[in-house]
Order: structure tokens, then C-alpha cells, then sequence
């Protein structure tokens, strides 16, 4: 460990001088760092030239959203696990070294949590792999996982941010995306819910299985959320032949990402995923109807253009029909009701006396038929 002065960057556009605590990496070292999901393609980086990297602190360093810290285990909390790259629980202990990503978070039954203003103490609030300050959390849950950063991972003198290495981007299509013939569309269902929890991943993962089933190529995304490996993998193993989410852009998180940002990674996974030569493309739209990017989203005309049908996931009967109305009053096409709501034939009934909507099992939606019936035709 050496103490010297060096130029800092933070963005491309913007460096300063400070007194910073560098510490050097080697392959040695970095084999101890336990390295996150929301991390995997910087983690791929490392490992190959973990002598191109070091770690940097200074008491002046403002850490933003993307950015790469290296931060040791000081309390176990709320999550005793952290992803791996390969979406491993991996457990954790105290006084282990953890490569995870700053980042703001949204969870109604879990935190809300923002990207804290230095490199104090700070907390895991998702196990796929985002720091940040605890602001509230639900009463039923555990505090979160306490960690202390030992500094921002570096690279060339720049802070090291997730999408100096994701392999998508909204500013540069990838070629087959930008190669698409203009006008040329698969259907696209996006699925949305209630709330948190309401069921919208095992929806979205029955629906696949049932376009799958049906044998047809389906292509499958998460736009918005926190990042965890959990969604990708079932849509993986539900049929899905392509799947991303807003990791592979970049975002650890989406949640106060600035709108215009929100709307165009909507749009780029959607035409990333519909130039992969799917028949269908169905992508979950996190947290419930009242979240604000959420809320925007629906209220947005780019979304009715890129979106063909909506498929909703409800707790409840009421929450069922409230998310009807708000739907529909946006003017989109609502293809069905499903979700957590349908685990139980009395909240089912319910629904089915006051909606117009048709309600659909979860999982009837892995029938072929059933799947294939919610497609929109042209």
C-alpha cells in the first residue's frame, strides 16, 4: 500500500487531484475478492489482466451510480449471501473482500437505499450485488449486510463504472440490432405487476415455456429493477433463447436513473432482442404500477409504440382490478391478468366476478395453446 497523488477520474469529462491510498492488485489477490453478479464482466476483465487494475481512496472520492467498489464484510445482515458472476450464492463472512457495484434501490419489502455521498460505511442492499446508504427498510426484515469500502476498483487512472465492459449499450447498437430492416417487428408482451412480489418473473417464465413449448424462439428481458441473476436464469431455464437485462447495458440498478435514460434502454433491449431472429419478445418491467419509472413508462407514447400487449401479475383481487383500470386507461392492450392472485381459486374467483379482463392460471400459461393464444396478431 503506498500513499501518493495522482489525477482521479470519475468520468471521461471530469478530474481532479487528490492525496489517494492506492493499493495494487494481483492474480493472487483478486482470486480472494469475492466478485458479484451485477460485477461479472468487469470480474471477466480482472482475473484476465488483474495487473491493469488497482484499488483508490480519498476522503474527497463521490462514488455514482455504475461505479466498481472493492469493500470488506464488517456485519452479516439481510443478505448472508452475495451472487456470483454466475449467479452463485456465495457466503459470506466477516472480513472477506466483496467487488460489488454503487447503485440506488427501490424495494418496498426490502430497502430504500441511495448511492451514498463518499466512501464511508455503507450497506449491501441486494444480494446480486449493489452498495449503498440505507435510508428505510420493510419492519419485518433484517438490517442490512454492513460494509466498509477499502476503495474504487481503477483502471488507466479512471474509476472503474460497469459499463466501461457491458457488452450492450444504448448509444451503440450492436450490429445485428442496427442491420435490423427498418419496420421489421416481432411481437413484443411486456409483463407488469402490482407491486414487488406479485408474481411477474414465474408469469414472465411461464409464458416463455408456453411460446417454447409452442416452438417458437422466444427472446427475454428484464428493463428495469435491481440487478440479480435469479429473473435471467429462469427465464434461461423456462426456454428463453436469449436473455438479458439492464446489466448487460451498464446499470446496476435502475432506479433513479434519469428518464430519458429509463425509456431508451426499454427501447434497446427491445430491438437488441427482437434482431436476435425471436418469433416473440416478452420483457418484465419491475415493481409495481405506482413505481416512478413505472409510472412513467405506461403514460409514455414510445411505450405503446414498442409494446404490443400487456400480461399483468396481481396479488389480489382488488389489485387486479385497480391495475386493469390504470391499464387500460393508458390506452394499452391488456392481454390477460395472472400472478400471485391465481395461487388461490377464491382471489381468482373474486376477480373474475368484477373484471373484464380474462384471468389465467400461472402456470396454464406454460400450455402451448394458452401461450400462444396471448400473441398478438397483426
Amino acid at each position: 500500500m503506498g500513499i501518493d497523488t495522482q489525477i482521479i477520474s470519475n468520468e471521461n469529462t471530469e478530474s481532479y487531484t487528490v492525496g489517494d491510498t492506492r493499493l495494487t492488485l494481483d492474480s493472487l489477490r483478486v482470486t480472494t475478492i469475492k466478485a458479484a453478479y451485477t460485477t461479472r464482466f468487469v470480474s471477466a476483465e480482472l482475473n484476465r489482466n488483474p495487473q491493469d487494475f488497482n484499488i483508490v481512496a480519498s476522503s474527497t472520492m463521490a462514488p455514482r451510480a455504475g461505479d466498481v467498489v472493492i469493500a470488506k464484510v464488517t456485519e452479516i445482515g439481510k443478505h448472508t449471501a452475495l451472487q456470483s458472476p454466475h449467479s452463485r450464492r456465495q457466503k459470506l463472512f466477516v472480513g472477506q473482500e466483496v467487488m460489488v457495484a454503487y447503485g440506488d434501490r427501490y424495494a418496498p419489502d426490502q430497502f430504500l437505499a441511495h448511492v451514498p455521498a463518499n466512501l464511508g460505511p455503507c450497506q449491501l442492499v441486494a444480494g446480486g450485488g449493489v452498495a449503498s446508504l440505507v435510508e428505510q427498510q420493510h419492519a419485518s426484515i433484517d438490517r442490512a449486510t454492513e460494509l466498509e469500502p477499502v476503495g474504487l476498483l481503477m483502471r488507466g487512472g479512471k474509476v472503474v463504472t460497469l459499463s466501461d465492459f457491458a457488452p450492450l449499450s444504448i448509444d451503440n447498437p450492436s450490429v445485428n440490432a442496427s442491420a435490423q430492416v427498418q419496420g421489421h417487428r416481432v411481437p413484443v408482451i411486456a409483463v407488469l405487476g402490482t407491486s414487488m412480489n406479485s408474481g411477474k418473473s414465474t408469469t414472465l417464465g411461464c409464458l416463455v415455456n408456453g411460446l417454447s413449448n409452442a416452438g417458437l424462439r422466444v427472446a427475454a428481458g428484464k428493463a428495469t429493477g435491481t440487478g440479480a441473476g435469479n429473473d435471467p436464469n429462469l427465464f434461461t431455464d423456462a426456454g428463453a433463447f436469449s436473455v438479458c437485462d439492464f446489466t448487460d447495458f451498464g446499470y446496476p440498478t435502475t432506479y433513479r436513473l434519469d428518464y430519458d435514460t429509463v425509456r431508451e434502454l426499454l427501447v434497446s433491449m427491445i430491438q437488441e432482442q427482437s434482431a436476435t431472429g425471436a418469433d416473440a419478445v416478452i420483457i418484465e418491467i419491475a415493481d409495481g404500477l405506482f413505481q416512478g419509472e413505472t409510472s412513467r413508462l405506461l403514460c409514455d407514447p414510445i411505450f405503446k409504440e414498442h409494446v404490443d400487449q400487456v400480461l399483468f401479475s396481481a396479488q389480489d383481487a382488488l389489485g387486479a382490478k385497480a391495475g386493469e383500470k390504470i391499464l387500460l386507461d393508458a390506452g394499452l392492450d391488456l392481454a390477460a391478468v395472472s400472478g400471485v392472485l391465481t395461487a388461490s381459486p377464491l382471489a381468482a374467483a373474486e376477480a373474475r366476478a368484477h373484471m373484464e379482463s380474462e384471468i389465467i392460471d400461472t402456470f396454464d400459461l406454460c400450455d402451448p395453446q394458452v401461450a400462444s393464444a396471448l400473441l398478438p396478431t397483426r
